[in-house]
């Protein structure tokens, strides 16, 4: 009796210590959102690093909903922290005239393969 219950301990243990993508961890990933606005003729008007800007996160490759969500700081930055080693895809809404909806996905996507990495990714580059 006591070896089954220490047996069960044991692969309860090992079962824990394989974690999914996710909160949990020591990890984060950084980025920044680049904002061009143009007009109906696609001229650029202006560009910069898109404050308040929503940017999301999906943790794994197998899910097509967000986690979680972060508005962008002042400078268009933004930070997802906590993180577990795993998948990870990072996107932002962008306009798009020539899709059904009006907007479109941009996204980029890192893989955090150890504990405590602090990972930057290329900037998120959006069209309003």
């Amino acid at each position: 009796m006591k070896k089954l219950f220490v047996l069960s301990f044991l692969i309860v243990l090992l079962a824990a210590c394989n974690k999914e993508p996710g909160v949990g961890g020591t990890s984060s990933i950084s980025g920044k959102v680049y904002r061009i606005e143009t007009n109906v003729l696609g001229q650029v008007l202006d560009e910069y690093y898109a404050p308040d800007y929503d940017v999301y996160i999906i943790y794994g490759e197998d899910d097509l909903i967000y986690d979680d969500k972060f508005s962008t700081s002042y400078e268009g930055s933004y930070e997802f922290t906590n993180l577990t080693p795993g998948m990870y895809t990072m996107f932002a809404y962008s306009r798009c005239d020539l899709c059904g909806g009006g907007d479109t996905i941009v996204s980029q996507s890192v893989e955090v393969t150890d504990k405590a990495q602090a990972l930057t990714v290329e900037d998120i580059i959006v069209y309003k």
